[in-house]
């Protein structure tokens, strides 16, 4: 009912303040336990949605914004487009450039839920003219910043279409701030911006005071804080933190705060007596990107680009990658960009070797190899290449700075333990070596030398070699994934065939 006699009001041109008390986020929101599964929440004012003095064109707006242009028929349309060409200047940087962390893309794809959470709890607030506070959590690279972003743009038009008063915004990085307390100089400055303002009293003071009176309070306007990397105003005590969110919690405050850390359980660890205050802020969690999901971002960034870059493959290894590692999307991109310049590297590397050719008939020969890859697109083994890098290892690390050899050696170990065998004998892992030396023409070494570099390969704790008084009889077992070694060698054309 209160909120009915707020709409009549407003719309006969009228204002009734009415006395507020101490409240919780509970009074904005519907009267629902605190969202932790943001999927499984429904719209908290679908009665004021429906209400002919409500317009609804921010949610319409926001939702055709989030949805992603990305059709069902997607590997259809990349398939459709023409190669790139990655010697190409122009094209070469065009695509960097959309897969850079600092591009921001048209729409925030699979964040739509959680978006529109946060989008109609502000909505309420400004509705109802009520404070309020949400703690936004996930992984890094969830897409928190972004929808954010995206969540303010879109409750600030609505605002100026529904005919209410648009309300200011401070979005500010915690870590740009000198000291914790400088959060509250920020918040004055928007408040009060050309008032003269007692430097005796401290900033924070000046606030409680204002959201405590209703006459001051009722002359200042709605505003929405957005504070990133929440977690950098945690302190021994945590009083900038308390301080913050009760500043939402005061009868007549107009602070609609969105508070944006990595951490999940900031709120129960640091905030314990914001609970027992009623309070606690609501909690929205931002999951990590699955496979699909981080295949259909990477696909809706590309689709600013008019060429083929990437076989489907190749991307949809680098999302399988990186949502079994930590499903950040930054990641992901930064393994699609390393991925281009191992491309780049490996024609110019070919082009250098076409070049020093110098009967007719291999120039012949060169300008047709240089026109098969010009359009090349990056592969499967450039994917693989770039995510080595990006997710080294120690066991990787090791794998790699190891001599040829010895890398032999590994990659006959994986290829004699295949199948079903666990361990096999010197002798008979020294066939396996010679033949792969033999199909690569590579001189192999004496069984001395060879029992010596299994010595040297077992102390980096690669292989396990067992006790006989005869060298070729003692046992042999692979102590690492075999995986590990694949993935440590797949760079290499020659042991990437071997292991195939």
């Amino acid at each position: 009912m209160a909120v009915k006699s707020e709409e009549i009001s407003r719309s006969n041109g009228k204002s009734t303040p009415q006395k507020r008390r101490l409240r919780s986020n509970a009074d904005v929101v519907i009267h629902e336990s605190p969202v932790t599964s943001p999927s499984k929440r429904k719209s908290p004012r679908r009665c004021v949605d429906s209400s002919p003095n409500t317009p609804a064109n921010g949610i319409e707006k926001l939702e055709k914004e989030c949805k992603s242009p990305v059709k069902k028929n997607t590997s259809n349309n990349f398939s459709e487009k023409p190669n790139w060409n990655p010697r190409d200047i122009k094209q070469t940087s065009a695509v960097k450039e959309a897969l850079h962390l600092s591009t921001a893309p048209s729409s925030v794809v699979c964040r739509e839920d959680e978006q529109k959470i946060v989008f109609d709890f502000c909505k309420a607030c400004i509705e109802q003219e009520k404070a309020g506070s949400l703690y936004v959590c996930g992984c890094p690279g969830t897409g928190k910043s972004l929808s954010m972003e995206k969540v303010k743009q879109c409750l600030v038009d609505w605002a100026k279409e529904g005919g209410f008063q648009p309300p200011d915004v401070l979005a500010m990085n915690c870590t740009s701030l000198a000291k914790t307390s400088e959060i509250f100089n920020k918040m004055m400055e928007k408040t009060l911006p050309r008032k003269k303002i007692d430097v005796s009293t401290p900033p924070l003071q000046h606030l409680q005071n204002l959201y405590s009176q209703q006459q001051q309070s009722l002359n200042s306007k709605m505003m929405l804080i957005i504070a990133d990397e929440l977690d950098y105003l945690v302190t021994k005590d945590c009083a900038v933190l308390y301080d913050l969110f009760m500043l939402t919690a005061l009868p007549f405050s107009r602070c609609i705060l969105i508070g944006v850390a990595n951490a999940i359980d900031l709120a129960d660890r640091f905030l314990p007596r914001l609970k027992s205050l009623n309070c606690k802020p609501v909690v929205i969690t931002f999951r990590a990107y699955s496979k699909d999901q981080i295949i259909r971002i990477l696909q809706e960034r590309l689709m600013a680009v008019p060429h083929l870059v990437f076989h489907p493959k190749a991307l949809e290894l680098c999302a399988r990658k990186v949502a079994a590692a930590s499903g950040d999307m930054r990641k992901a991109l930064c393994v699609c960009r390393s991925a281009i310049e191992i491309l780049e590297a490996e024609l110019r590397e070919s082009t250098s070797n076409i070049t020093s050719f110098s009967t007719d008939k291999r120039q012949k020969t060169s300008l047709a190899c240089i026109k098969t890859q010009e359009n090349d697109i990056v592969r499967i083994d450039h994917m693989a290449v770039a995510l080595s890098k990006a997710f080294r290892s120690p066991i990787v690390d090791t794998i790699q700075s190891l001599p040829q050899h010895q890398q032999i050696i590994l990659c006959a170990a994986v290829k004699f333990f295949h199948g079903a065998k666990k361990d096999t004998t010197v002798g008979e892992l020294n066939k396996s070596y010679m033949e792969i030396c033999k199909s690569a023409i590579i001189p192999p070494v004496g069984i001395f030398d060879f029992l010596n570099m299994c010595i040297v390969v077992a102390d980096q704790g690669l292989l396990k070699l067992g006790q006989s008084r005869d060298d070729k009889l003692k046992r042999v077992t692979l102590k690492v994934d075999e995986a590990d070694v694949t993935f440590a060698l797949q760079g290499i054309r020659f042991f990437r065939n071997c292991l195939q």
